[in-house]
């Protein structure tokens, strides 16, 4: 997810001209700007997600496979402040991509239970 916010997503969106009941050419002509600016936020942006996903991967195979204490804190609270927040905003704002999100949510989730289960 990281790597196509980085390389593929667009600055807008068009679900985003929606949501903020405007059109690219009054974007372009009102802040000339922005695109350009959001085109590098995102890349800031797929940067953390990409991160985050490395670091869960790495906390997957390390201590949370060997249950060390503070693991399922803290992939619980990593999967709520990252895919789980993203997730919730996309449902408000009517994202195009809410259900594919709430699909990588549900992975999370599924993680998590069978950990608890697997004592």
């Amino acid at each position: 997810m990281g790597l196509f916010f980085i390389f593929i997503r667009p600055p807008i969106l068009p679900e985003d001209l929606v949501y903020m009941e405007s059109s690219i050419s009054n974007i372009a002509e009102n802040l000339p700007g922005l695109t350009n600016w959001l085109e590098k936020v995102f890349w800031v942006m797929g940067g953390y997600i990409f991160t985050s996903g490395v670091l869960t991967v790495y906390i997957s195979l390390s201590s949370f496979r060997a249950r060390q204490r503070g693991a399922f804190v803290t992939v619980t609270l990593a999967g709520i402040s990252s895919i789980g927040l993203m997730t919730v905003v996309n449902f408000l704002i009517g994202s195009d991509f809410k259900w594919l999100l709430f699909s990588f949510m549900i992975l999370w989730a599924m993680a998590l239970i069978l950990y608890i289960l697997d004592k």
